[in-house]
This record gives C-alpha cells, structure tokens and sequence, in this order.
C-alpha cells in the first residue's frame, strides 16, 4: 500500500474529523479511502450510464462480441 501526503483545506479536514466521529470511518484515512472508492464506483455507474443512452441513441455495436473484437484489433 502507498501512503500519500496531500495539503486539504480546514474545512475538509473538519468534514473528516466528524465523518469519523459520526462512525462512517475508523480514521481519517479510513474515510478518504472509503470516499474514494465510492468516487470510484460512480465512475462506473455513469460509464454504464453513460454506455445505456448511447445505445438508446442508436450508437452501440451489435453482434458478436468475438466478430466485433477481431474487428477491432
């Protein structure tokens, strides 16, 4: 595991501070490591999102995923 060393405003620290006091981390660590993987999930969630409305759009492949990737390489 890497440890990071980031400046962060007053305001952010004392955001931490009560989210670990309120229970959702263990740490101050804890709750950025927590936060960032939910920042990581929505990336996820809106790629697919954003994936579904383009295929609503008509701009998805259709096929065979086996045909499409020979395609592509």
């Amino acid at each position: 595991m890497t440890t990071l060393s980031i400046p962060i405003s007053g305001d952010l620290e004392k955001f931490i501070e009560r989210m670990v006091r309120d229970g959702k981390g263990a740490n101050k660590a804890d709750v950025v490591r927590r936060a960032l993987r939910e920042y990581k999930e929505n990336e996820v969630v809106e790629t697919i999102l954003q994936a579904q409305r383009e295929i609503t759009l008509g701009k998805g492949l259709k096929g065979d995923l086996r045909q499409l990737m020979r395609k592509i390489k």
